[in-house]
């Protein structure tokens, strides 16, 4: 996408309230899109559009949520930054994922986090699965977003927007503690992950995604695990964790900042609990 083209569509995302990571993804989808005809998305036409969007289905074989991702994407371009009133953006639907993520029992998220060899890896694992955070959440987190009289973190600018306060465990305060100690940034609690200290330049952002993604996947691999594990399945698990330890599910909502709770029920297919329960009273049922 042309440099014109692409700094309309960022004003555009930005005036739409669109996060941070969602306008990358956006910005991306269209990126892709040009890439694929080698010219400018402006100058495209709707067969081709249409012929992109098949291609995505058919012969790339995005799953629902990548394929939702780049149709999303498109259809702002055409409807914000150069609209077109195209019937094939108007009705293609992209149907809902019934695959269920991958999830972690207690002792393997433990057993995950115990094999990173540097410990700014372990306290950020730790935070983003003790916390239930999503890993953009889990890079904005500061000093200030700590409150250990109340024992609650202020999760700023989650998905939609939206803020919210989820438990600190004691343990977790801890860790975060002990790993300030070793950076002392003045606002992130975790900064880019070489920075010294003694460097006089301190950096005004925080740890890449792409150094947390790399560090998960290099476990992953060391570990040689089979589920589908990044970042994200931490999240889950703590869902899933909380759900097995009787916790209400409206609250886990809250605390997952899920807008709806139909989302927040997908945990109630994952956890084992309660099969477990309803398998020992059918035993018991069918042993008269």
């Amino acid at each position: 996408m042309i440099t014109l083209l692409r700094r309309r569509m960022q004003e555009e995302l930005q005036l739409a309230g669109l996060a941070e990571r969602t306008r990358e993804c956006y910005l991306r989808a269209v990126r892709q899109l040009a890439d694929h005809f080698h010219r400018a998305p402006d100058r495209l036409t709707e067969s081709q559009v249409r012929e992109y969007l098949l291609y995505l289905k058919n012969e790339k074989k995005l799953a629902a949520g990548a394929m939702k991702i780049a149709v999303s994407g498109i259809k702002f371009f055409y409807s914000r930054v150069t609209p077109r009133k195209w019937k094939t953006l108007e009705r293609i639907r992209i149907p809902r994922s019934k695959t269920l993520p991958d999830v972690l029992a207690i002792t393997e998220v433990r057993q995950l986090i115990d094999a990173l060899r540097k410990p700014y890896f372990k306290a950020f694992f730790w935070t983003v699965y003790s916390l239930g955070l999503r890993l953009q959440e889990g890079l904005n987190l500061q000093i200030g977003d700590l409150d250990a009289k109340r024992m609650l973190v202020h999760v700023h600018l989650g998905k939609g927007a939206k803020d919210r306060y989820v438990p600190l465990p004691t343990t977790t305060l801890a860790i975060l503690r002990q790993h300030w100690k070793t950076h002392r940034h003045p606002i992130f609690l975790f900064p880019p992950a070489r920075w010294d200290r003694r460097r006089a330049e301190v950096p005004s952002n925080p740890m890449t995604r792409d150094s947390a993604q790399a560090a998960m996947r290099s476990v992953v691999r060391q570990l040689g695990l089979q589920k589908a594990v990044t970042l994200h399945t931490l999240r889950h698990s703590y869902a899933t964790h909380l759900l097995e330890a009787g916790v209400n599910l409206r609250l886990i909502q809250q605390y997952l900042g899920h807008s709806s709770l139909q989302t927040t029920m997908i945990y109630l297919h994952l956890t084992s609990l309660g099969h477990e329960q309803a398998l020992a009273a059918l035993e018991r049922i069918m042993a008269g």
